[in-house]
């Protein structure tokens, strides 16, 4: 694949991972006026002021290392790229949060019987799906690079 198709491809998953951050932001405005200032907000939001900007930093930092890896990364298939797009999407979408609000707008809940999964946005829900298809991805590959020994040793 070329170059400039390369970054084709990667202007398209920073088209869609901007799209997702404004649909998070979107939907967590709804639920601030909708909802009120009855809605639960997720874990560390009673932290200090210390606590609000250590993670502002440690979102930064993640943002630039996907940024990093997107760039970098010789390969454009989807599961990476999209991967990334989500990641990006996501960390974004909680940063801005954390920054103009001081905590993170969560809205939604889930459960099942007598479960409940802990409150969680859009912006929560592409992280960890972004972070799914990144692990899958290692092991995927990991698989590939062993078959490829063993077939390799056996011929």
């Amino acid at each position: 694949m070329t170059k400039a198709r390369g970054m084709g491809w990667r202007a398209g998953y920073l088209l869609a991972a901007f799209a997702l951050f404004m649909a998070d932001q979107v939907t967590k405005a709804w639920a601030v006026r909708a909802l009120n200032t009855g809605i639960a907000f997720g874990q560390l939001q009673g932290g200090s002021d210390f606590t609000r900007w250590l993670l502002v930093g440690l979102a930064c930092a993640a943002v630039v290392a996907v940024l990093i890896y997107f760039f970098r990364n010789q390969r454009t298939d989807d599961r990476v790229l999209g991967a990334c797009a989500l990641l990006l999407a996501g960390i974004t979408g909680n940063l801005v949060d954390r920054i103009r609000l001081g905590r993170v707008v969560d809205f939604i809940l889930l459960h099942a019987g007598d479960y409940h999964w802990p409150t969680f946005n859009l912006a929560d829900a592409a992280i960890c799906t972004g972070a799914f298809l990144l692990a899958l991805d290692l092991f995927l590959e990991g698989r590939r690079a062993r078959q490829k020994v063993v077939v390799s040793k056996s011929a």
